[in-house]
């Protein structure tokens, strides 16, 4: 029997979250007649396999399947779920984003309505421990956090506008079609800051001339804890999405763009710099949000370095720079 819709949890120690999330999956509203839903283990240390072994026993919802990834990053257990699921549809949760209740249906309606969208995102709202500071706005997107708007919007991914990963749906033929197998960019791991794994296939996406959008209809909550909002994890988390840039900006580009692509994210981040660093003079310390900005424009300026390092690090292929 084919099924319609894969609803994807790739999940890391997630013994603790994901009942919140399977119980909100239980109670979803006109789902499609035939769905299903995957968890992919990446390596977890707790009882997360058994919280799963529970919640399938007595499950009829629809099929709940779980899967182990033992490769560490969130880019890896992204790759297994899509090897793994049946369904022609994959909407990826992350096990802190609670969908609401009619998330896959609004998911599958747009995929119908918009058959040139190989992928689509939605509203992400923040739903926080304790209250973020002032002008926390700004900067939410850092959290995936992402609120467009009601009507719906065609991304520009050549300006690297795209959603993220944490509440997202891929057409999966599209994806094996156009992705490759094994990722530059792989998600958190201990001690690499570098982001970026939530846009990489989306780019390859888009090179493969599919359109990616926004569904202002698909709606969840991401749980912020506390600790999400320290100063160290924020600014870390910034200077990690800024390392990406460069790396994701040359995966569409051409022979001839790439040395451009170079100079233009160096001299643009380090003016950026310059200029934030005198509007800011002062307050780095005590405006967390200036601060944050202050990291992400330094990692998108380091981010050139960090590619031709490991451009460099690697063997080299059959492509020149």
């Amino acid at each position: 029997m084919s099924i319609d819709f894969t609803v994807a949890i790739p999940t890391y120690n997630g013994a603790k979250r994901l009942p919140l999330l399977l119980d909100r999956l239980r109670t979803q509203i006109n789902p499609p007649a035939t769905w299903e839903i995957l968890i992919v283990d990446n390596n977890s240390t707790d009882n997360t396999a058994q919280v799963v072994q529970t919640y399938q026993t007595g499950w009829t919802v629809c099929p709940l399947r779980y899967c182990f990834e033992p490769e560490q990053g969130a880019a890896y257990a992204r790759q297994r779920a899509v090897r793994e699921a049946q369904g022609a549809l994959i909407g990826f949760l992350d096990d802190d984003n609670l969908p609401a209740p009619d998330w896959v249906a609004a998911a599958d309606a747009f995929a119908q309505q918009y058959p040139q969208a190989g992928a689509f995102g939605g509203q992400i709202h923040g739903s926080f421990e304790v209250e973020p500071p002032a002008n926390f706005r700004q900067i939410q997107g850092f959290l995936a956090i992402r609120e467009h708007g009601p009507q719906p919007i065609c991304f520009n991914p050549d300006r690297l506008q795209l959603p993220p990963a944490a509440a997202l749906v891929v057409r999966r033929q599209a994806w094996l079609d156009s992705v490759p197998a094994r990722p530059t960019l792989t998600g958190k791991l201990p001690g690499l800051l570098i982001q970026g794994d939530d846009y990489e296939p989306l780019l390859y996406l888009h090179k493969a001339g599919w359109q990616i959008w926004y569904n202002p209809a698909l709606q969840t909550d991401h749980q912020i804890p506390r600790q999400r909002l320290e100063r160290a994890y924020l600014l870390a988390l910034a200077q990690g999405c800024g390392l990406a840039t460069c790396q994701l900006r040359m995966i569409n580009a051409t022979r001839p763009q790439k040395p451009l692509i170079v100079l233009r994210t160096l001299l643009g981040n380090l003016r950026r710099v310059i200029f934030h660093f005198i509007k800011h003079r002062g307050q780095l310390k005590t405006d967390l949000i200036a601060a944050c900005e202050m990291s992400f424009f330094w990692g998108s300026m380091m981010s050139v370095f960090y590619y031709l390092r490991k451009r460099f690090q690697t063997p080299v292929s059959s492509e020149k720079f």
